[in-house]
């Protein structure tokens, strides 16, 4: 871990290698307090994630609190990537230390590789590849997913979270205790590189088939919840082209 000066003149951590698995070992439990003691958070699908290789979890993104939220529902423990603006303080101090993996949303190619490098020793990555906080539906995603799946051959378990956000609150809302959360886990998707195309066009497709996996699932699980995505707040988005 070596560190960096940040836009507000805070120290900044980054990764000089993959994150050891040890460090996510006391995230999870962490995860589950906030699930099931701060709020309520039923889980459902979770029969869907492998027990055994290397899986992506790839969730909407509604609020600050779905990775955690979402590592604490997982049957595995993962190393989320995470904005790399977020690795500063004691909250950077809590990132790192959880094994979770700063990347810069500009575009960061170090960033999955420490993903993939993780992927390759039968881990796994959590990512939210809508790039930023909207409103959830997954209309738009990077193509960070894609690269992992193809040149890992990683399952993608697509991850609906729900009740992070609601109504209008704002983008930085952080929900009251007790709020009831959803988090539901997909049946995963294997990818594989297509013959006779170029990588360009296999990660294209490949990209395309996880948004149309990612939007369906979230859509599916709002309608067996009841729970919906927030309304857009009209702040400007962020969603295309950026890494996970």
């Amino acid at each position: 871990m070596s560190r960096q000066k940040g836009a507000a003149g805070g120290q900044l951590r980054s990764l000089a290698a993959a994150p050891p698995r040890w460090k996510t070992l006391w995230s999870r439990p962490v995860g589950r307090v906030l699930d099931h003691v701060v709020y309520r958070t039923a889980v459902a699908g979770r029969e869907n994630i492998p027990a055994h290789g290397p899986v992506i979890f790839a969730a909407n993104h509604l609020s600050f609190l779905d990775g955690p939220v979402m590592v604490g529902a997982a049957s595995r423990h993962m190393h989320v990537m995470v904005a790399h603006e977020m690795f500063k303080g004691f909250l950077g101090w809590v990132l790192d230390t959880s094994g979770q993996i700063p990347v810069d949303r500009a575009g960061d190619r170090q960033a999955l590789q420490f993903a993939k490098d993780v992927l390759e020793r039968g881990g796994c990555v959590g990512i939210l590849p809508e790039g930023t906080r909207g409103i959830g539906d997954a209309a738009h995603v990077n193509g960070g997913v894609a690269w992992l799946a193809l040149n890992s051959g990683a399952a993608v378990v697509p991850v609906a979270i729900l009740g992070t956000r609601v109504g209008r609150e704002p983008r930085n809302t952080i929900p009251r205790p007790r709020r009831r959360l959803h988090v539901v886990f997909g049946e995963p998707l294997r990818i594989v590189r297509e013959s006779g195309v170029s990588g360009r066009v296999s990660m294209d497709r490949a990209t395309e088939r996880i948004q149309h996996l990612l939007a369906g699932h979230i859509q599916s699980a709002v309608a067996a919840t009841g729970q919906e995505l927030p309304a857009d707040d009209h702040l400007p988005s962020k969603h295309k082209g950026q890494q996970p």
